[in-house]
């Protein structure tokens, strides 16, 4: 048991982003765009797969596909009424549910498929039959509340994967680290009274959604506690993100002890997201990746899997999921990030004071 695994499917990017201009829909005097649709689109995970493909990566991973999530598996996060609906306009020839998520004919089935590679990711960690789990999950998940898709996100992927893990046995104390730069609403929502999921979420300050993610919503009822919020100032970069590890993510994971830490792993904190001003480059991703394994070395015997979230610059995206699975899989392969000048010319540099990185942090204690 030294792999890791890659959880993939070429069915996932086929789901369709229907007929938007970046994020506003065509009609009126928004003139449709050739090629176009919403930033969601599956270049940025199959130059992924590409680019591990060419470097050798592909070669070093246990690279497989897994079944759709069941019916079973997605009525525990969300209700038949839901569900019921999505079918029937996936079989319809596709529609749009909640807030920017459209889909087309069998759209249903690929976001259960998504979810599946999820949730197959966690399992066969949690069973250890690999050290560690990626899954290139499309459509993502983070921000899907259980009646309420929003966000580019139909299924909550991560959430769905827990449920199932659980009702296995496999687990009880889940941590989920969502480093998405948008706050990862659905996820706290599902889990804001669940003593035994801990929901951290590092997003740059009202990105998305403009109203969720601040400091003080730290969970409720039983679950008062396990939920914490980390806003960012937009700018603040590599430096701003390894401090925010370091000064509450670190301390949070190591108090709780989860049996197993599964991130949200979105790229759209790159330096070159059209959806994002955080300035995080390749480097950026790869020291997180690096932190969180470290860890999960401590207190969960190094269990980690990641579920693939946002990320909307399909020259930048592959370079940072090259780097982190690099990380996770101990290769001595290299993807030479193209961006790299660019973004550290950008970023506030190194010597950021001690003042200055709290002053980035919105509503955190000081």
């Amino acid at each position: 048991m030294t792999s890791t695994g890659f959880f993939w499917d070429e069915r996932t990017f086929w789901h369709g982003g229907g007929s938007y201009v970046f994020v506003t829909p065509v009609g009126g005097l928004v003139q449709p765009q050739v090629g176009g649709g919403l930033p969601e689109n599956p270049e940025t995970k199959r130059r992924l797969k590409n680019l591990m493909d060419v470097t050798g990566l592909s070669a070093e991973l246990a690279c497989q596909t897994a079944p759709p999530a069941t019916r079973e598996d997605l009525l525990r996060v969300h209700p038949a009424s839901y569900l019921d609906e999505f079918k029937r306009l996936s079989d319809a020839g596709g529609g749009e549910l909640g807030l920017r998520t459209p889909f087309g004919q069998g759209g249903y089935e690929i976001a259960a498929l998504s979810a599946g590679l999820t949730s197959a990711a966690v399992k066969a960690v949690l069973r250890g039959k690999l050290k560690n789990a990626y899954a290139l999950s499309r459509p993502p998940g983070h921000h899907c509340l259980p009646d309420f898709p929003n966000g580019f996100c139909l299924l909550n992927n991560i959430a769905i994967a827990i449920g199932a893990a659980r009702a296995a046995g496999l687990a009880r104390r889940f941590a989920v680290l969502d480093w998405d730069v948008h706050h990862g609403n659905g996820t706290e929502t599902i889990f804001y009274e669940d003593p035994d999921v801990l929901t951290i979420s590092l997003h740059q300050e009202r990105n998305y959604p403009l109203d969720t993610g601040n400091a003080g919503a730290r969970g409720a009822g039983a679950g008062e506690g396990t939920n914490l919020n980390i806003p960012l100032s937009p700018g603040g970069g590599h430096d701003l993100y390894l401090f925010a590890m370091e000064r509450w993510v670190e301390p949070a994971l190591l108090k709780f002890k989860p049996e197993i830490i599964i991130v949200a792993c979105g790229f759209d904190a790159s330096g070159v997201d059209p959806l994002s001003r955080m300035l995080a480059g390749s480097d950026t991703f790869r020291a997180m990746a690096r932190h969180t394994l470290d860890i999960a070395e401590q207190v969960c015997g190094g269990r980690v899997a990641m579920a693939h979230e946002g990320g909307y610059s399909e020259l930048h995206v592959p370079f940072c999921g090259h780097a982190v699975l690099e990380e996770m899989s101990g290769s001595e392969l290299r993807a030479p990030d193209p961006m790299a000048a660019r973004i550290r010319g950008q970023q506030p540099g190194p010597d950021l004071t001690e003042a200055h990185r709290k002053v980035l942090i919105c509503g955190m204690p000081r």
